[in-house]
C-alpha cells in the first residue's frame, strides 16, 4: 500500500448518532516500561487457541497452527504469533517451578518448532491462584513464572485477571472498590517488572475487560496492548457492539500499546462472508491487534482470502498508529475514518441493518469528513478503483462493508 492513501470503510448501523469520539491526533499516553522491550510497534498479528480449541488445545494442535500460517501464507501475510490460550499448566513441584500438563510434555521442544517456522510463541496465566479454567495461576510466583517462559523461548503473554478478583480483590478490600482497583494495577506491574527482570523481548498483554479505564493506566504498567471489553463471540451483535464500545478510545492507541478490543472470530461461528469482511476490516481500522482464532487447516477459500487481505492488513499495521474515529451515524450507517501514514485517511462505513434496508443507498458526505470530491480510491474487498464523489450513493447488502483506499485525499 502506497503511504499516500485514503482508506473507505462503509457499514450502516441499526444505532443512533453518538458524541464524536476524540480526533486521532490526540495525545497518546507514552509507554513506560514497555518500551524498554521494543516489541508489538505494530499491532500484533497471530492465531490464539482459545476461540476454536477452548479447553482441549494440545501440543499437537499448536504445531499443526504454526505449519497452517506458513502452508495458508498467513505467516507472509504478517501472522507471526502462535498463542497457546488456558489449560496448559500442570503442577507447581516443591520449589515452585511450574511444570506442563500432560497436553504439553516438552514446552521448550514447542517454542523450537514453532520459531524454527519463523514464528513466535505465547502463553497465558492469571495474576491470581488460578485461571479462568482453574490452572495454576502465578499469584506469589511472577518472577519465577517469567523466567520460566523466558527459558522456554515465550515471545507473548497474555495475563488474564480471572481468579484474581475473588482471591485478592475481594478478599483484601471488601466493598472498596478504589483499592481494589489500586490491587489490580499493582498485580499487572508486578508482572511487567518480572518480565523485565527475565531479559527476554515478550509482548505483554492484559486481558482484564477494561475494567477501570485500562487504557489511561496500561502503559504505564508495562502493557503492549489491553483489553477494553469482554470476550467476544462469533456472531453480529457482539462484533457490532464491541465496535461501537471502541468509540472515544483512540488517543489511547499508539506503537506499542494498543486498544484490544478481542481475538478475531473470522471463520467462526455461523457468521455470514460479509459480516466477516466488515469485522475484518473495521479491526484493522481500529489498529487491533489481528489474532485469529479459526479452524486454520479446515478454513475455506473465502475465510483465507479475508484473513490474507494484504490492503487491508497495511491499514492495520500502518506505522503512524492512529486508531480510527467515528465521524458520524446516520440511521443504520456508520462512518469510521482513520488517519495513515504520509498524509492519508482511512473512512469505514458499515451497513448494520437488517436485510430491509439494504436496497436504500447511504448518500455519504465527504464534507462531514472535511473532504472534497472528486476522489479516485480503491476499494480494498473488489480491487476495482472507484471515485468518490460528495453525496454519493453507497449501497450495501446487510452487514457488509465498503473498504477503499484514496491517494492525496486533501
Amino acid at each position: 500500500m502506497r503511504a499516500s492513501a485514503l482508506l473507505v470503510a462503509f457499514a450502516l448501523s441499526p444505532f443512533v448518532a453518538v458524541a464524536q469520539p476524540a480526533p486521532a491526533s490526540a495525545h497518546v499516553p507514552a509507554p513506560s516500561s514497555a518500551s524498554s522491550r521494543m516489541v508489538a510497534q505494530t499491532p500484533p498479528m497471530g492465531w490464539n487457541s482459545w476461540n476454536f480449541f477452548h479447553r482441549n488445545v494440545t501440543d499437537q494442535d499448536v504445531r499443526n497452527a504454526a505449519d497452517e500460517l506458513v502452508a495458508t501464507g498467513m505467516k507472509d501475510a504478517g501472522y507471526i504469533y502462535v498463542n497457546i490460550d488456558d489449560t496448559w499448566e500442570g503442577d507447581r513441584d516443591a520449589n515452585g517451578v511450574l511444570h506442563t500438563n500432560s497436553k504439553f510434555p516438552d514446552m521448550k521442544a514447542l517454542a523450537d518448532y514453532v520459531h524454527s517456522k519463523g514464528l513466535k510463541l505465547g502463553i497465558y496465566s492469571s495474576p491470581g491462584p488460578q485461571t479462568c479454567a482453574r490452572f495454576a495461576g502465578s499469584l506469589d510466583h511472577e518472577a519465577q513464572d517469567a523466567a520460566l517462559y523466558a527459558s522456554w523461548g515465550v515471545d507473548y503473554l497474555k495475563y488474564d485477571l480471572c481468579t484474581f478478583r475473588s482471591a485478592v480483590m475481594d478478599t483484601q478490600a471488601p466493598n472498596d472498590n478504589v483499592e481494589q482497583m489500586r490491587l489490580m494495577r499493582d498485580a499487572y506491574a508486578k508482572m511487567d517488572k518480572a518480565l523485565q527482570a527475565a531479559g527476554r523481548p515478550i509482548v505483554y498483554s492484559l486481558c482484564q475487560y477494561g475494567w477501570d479505564a485500562v487504557w489511561e493506566w496500561g502503559p504505564s504498567v508495562g502493557a503492549n496492548l489491553w483489553r477494553t471489553t469482554g470476550d467476544i463471540q462469533p456472531n453480529w451483535q457482539s462484533i457490532y457492539s464491541i465496535l461501537n464500545e471502541q468509540a472515544g478510545l483512540a488517543k489511547y492507541a499508539g506503537p506499542g500499546h494498543w486498544n484490544d478490543p478481542d481475538m478475531l472470530e473470522v471463520g467462526n461461528g455461523k457468521l455470514s462472508l460479509p459480516e466477516n469482511r466488515t469485522h475484518f476490516s473495521m479491526w484493522a481500522m481500529l489498529a487491533a491487534p489481528l489474532l485469529a482464532g479459526n479452524d486454520l487447516p479446515h478454513m475455506t477459500p473465502e475465510v483465507r482470502a479475508i484473513l490474507t487481505n494484504r490492503d487491508v492488513i497495511a491499514i492495520d499495521q500502518d506505522r503512524l498508529g492512529h486508531q480510527a474515529t467515528r465521524a458520524y451515524s446516520e440511521g443504520e450507517l456508520d462512518v469510521w475514518t482513520r488517519h495513515l501514514s504520509g498524509g492519508a485517511m482511512a473512512i469505514a462505513v458499515i451497513n448494520a441493518g437488517p436485510d430491509r434496508y439494504a436496497s436504500h443507498p447511504f448518500h455519504l458526505s465527504l464534507a462531514k469528513l472535511g473532504l472534497h470530491g472528486p476522489l479516485q480510491a480503491k476499494d480494498l474487498w473488489t480491487g476495482r478503483q472507484i471515485t468518490l464523489s460528495d453525496n454519493m450513493p453507497v449501497e450495501l447488502a446487510s452487514h457488509d462493508v465498503l473498504l477503499v483506499r484514496v491517494a492525496s485525499p486533501r
